[in-house]
């Protein structure tokens, strides 16, 4: 659907490259995550692929279609919902909504049956008389929402958009953009909290400096080819063990160790009797999200 091949970006001719020979495949019908520390060039994709920037190099095409001639094509396929309210806080919400879907170039019935199926959308009917500016913050993340909705986008760019809302608001947010690929609106979706795009995304890119470090199925990134062990001892783990399991400190006495299968178990509880280890507790399981974005870039999502 949207296919990303070997795009590059420098905001300056001599300075570093913001995008490096980018490739990404996007389906129809998904929420895609784009994961990156600050500065990792998320914000440099998305102002291309909304048409804010050109590309310096390589190529982007919807549909087949060159990016910019699909956009000329249909002014509203592609929508971004900025991390920043993009409304005007001295209008009402029903008056934004209007405002911008006369941007939009809808008009007459169109227009009233687009803002009416937003608002129902976002459930705005008890405050679209209401001015924005004295929304609280997840109604103010459901208005900006709504407004990135108005003209059924095929493409919907999604940055941060639960910054700042109540768990409640953030609920409502994720459990409505995981049912727009239903409605035929693909989304590409830009958070630091890992465990939202865990939720509703069934493909991630993982970029830093400008390059995609990881791009697939969740699931499959996320399946450890070593066994992930978190172990709880009584005591310092012994150092020949630590270095056969590439073992990391977790803290006190807890540990983080690679195993070469879920059978080398229990040879290693064996060896840690042996060596006169006690196990207070231990979970064996799969990588989530952040131990492998951690373990990509080096950097929090922060940094």
């Amino acid at each position: 659907m949207l296919a990303i091949d070997g795009v590059s970006f420098r905001y300056r001719e001599t300075g570093p490259a913001a995008l490096d020979a980018v490739s990404l495949d996007v389906p129809a019908g998904a929420v895609y995550g784009l994961l990156g520390p600050n500065g990792a060039g998320k914000t440099t994709l998305i102002s291309l692929l909304a048409g804010l920037l050109a590309p310096r190099g390589g190529t982007i095409t919807l549909d087949g279609r060159p990016l910019a001639e699909a956009r000329a094509a249909n002014r509203r396929a592609i929508a971004l919902v900025p991390q920043d309210y993009a409304f005007y806080p001295m209008l009402t919400a029903g008056e934004n909504l209007r405002f911008f879907a006369g941007v939009l170039g809808l008009q007459g019935g169109e227009a009233r049956r687009q803002v009416d199926a937003a608002i129902t959308f976002a459930r705005l009917e008890q405050v679209v008389g209401q001015r924005a500016e004295q929304l609280s913050g997840g109604l103010r993340r459901r208005l900006n929402l709504a407004i990135g909705l108005l003209g059924k986008p095929q493409l919907l760019l999604l940055d941060e958009p639960t910054v700042g809302v109540d768990p409640q608001s953030r609920r409502f947010l994720l459990d409505a953009i995981a049912g727009l690929p239903a409605a035929g609106t693909t989304v590409i979706y830009t958070s630091h909290y890992m465990e939202e795009v865990e939720a509703i995304c069934q493909r991630i890119a993982i970029i830093d400096h400008g390059r995609v470090l990881a791009e697939g199925a969740l699931a499959d990134l996320l399946a450890s080819p070593r066994p992930q062990l978190d172990i709880e001892l009584d005591g310092p783990l012994p150092a020949e063990l630590a270095e056969r399991y590439a073992a990391s400190a977790q803290g006190n006495c807890k540990f983080r160790l690679f195993l070469p299968s879920t059978a080398a178990l229990a040879g290693l509880l064996d060896q840690l009797a042996a060596a006169g280890c006690g196990v207070r507790q231990l979970s064996l399981g799969r990588h989530d999200l952040e131990q492998l974005f951690m373990q990509l870039t080096s950097r929090s999502l922060r940094d």
